[in-house]
């Protein structure tokens, strides 16, 4: 059976697979003040956007893509489509895949389609995105992929710390007498994701330490890493993303490992160097 993968812009595809039919990346939109609004494509100026952020008083925002767009992602010869959306609760891109399913449905008739909620992001999406791969190339069945991929959900954790807090500063995550507080004192939250919905877990003084805070947090969550993959995006921060995979591969052995540099939206959440982590 053949297969497509279909991602959200927020989940990092990795350039071997970018001009690989197998997949496609649908566009979110991202929007900055009034001078800022590009789609997150592949003409992504990640130097741009980061200083348009700066710059800006008021939070970046993100605009998911239209029913539409995903209808259109569901056209192709391959017998089952998967679409990997970052979390619900961060975005509406989930819904609007649900929707664009409909439309094709009503459009085009039968196909198998399955619209899963990442209830994560980044390289949460892209974790996901090697495990449909892994087992459609074994031959599993569509019905039996997206059961597995319900239950991969409830077991992966995501991670991440942020070097800069304006944005979450900006968006009301954190007051802004904490803010000033945390940069005055170099406090790095170490934040987590609960079925989705963002939380801090933890917090270091400066990077290097909550870097290994949430290297140790991670561990203690994932148990036997043997059979499992870590990935870790960074924006803009490649010394802080090879300096926590040393530290998982001191302390554990993974099946998988990769360092992936983050596309637009997920910069957006991550912030000038931003390091995320998922297992």
């Amino acid at each position: 059976m053949s297969y497509k993968i279909v991602i959200d812009s927020c989940g990092e595809l990795p350039k071997e697979f970018r001009n690989d039919p197998r997949f496609e990346r649908v566009p979110l939109t991202l929007i900055v003040g009034d001078k800022y609004e590009k789609p997150d494509d592949e003409n992504f100026d990640q130097r741009e956007f980061l200083d348009a952020v700066a710059s800006c008083p008021v939070c970046p925002k993100s605009a998911c893509p239209s029913p539409e767009r995903y209808m259109q992602s569901y056209v192709t010869d391959a017998d089952n489509v998967y679409a990997i959306a970052l979390s619900s609760k961060l975005s509406g891109s989930y819904n609007s895949a649900v929707l664009g399913k409909k439309l094709y449905h009503e459009k085009y008739g039968d196909k198998n389609i399955y619209v899963l909620d990442s209830k994560s992001a980044s390289c949460g999406q892209t974790q996901l995105l090697y495990k449909i791969m892994e087992w459609e190339d074994e031959g599993a069945s569509f019905e039996d992929v997206t059961q597995r991929l319900e239950e991969y959900v409830k077991n992966m954790h995501t991670y991440f710390v942020l070097e800069n807090l304006d944005t979450l500063r900006k968006n009301g995550r954190l007051s802004s007498v904490k803010a000033f507080v945390a940069s005055t004192l170099n406090i790095k939250p170490v934040m987590g994701a609960d079925m989705g919905t963002i939380i801090q877990v933890g917090q270091g003084i400066g990077m290097k330490k909550a870097l290994a805070k949430m290297v140790e947090y991670a561990l203690k969550e994932a148990g036997d890493t043997s059979k499992k993959a870590a990935m870790i995006s960074h924006c803009n921060n490649p010394a802080a993303a090879k300096s926590v995979l040393a530290q998982l591969e001191e302390k554990a052995k993974f099946a998988n490992v990769k360092i992936l540099d983050t596309g637009g939206i997920s910069s957006m959440y991550a912030n000038d160097g931003g390091v995320i982590l998922t297992i």
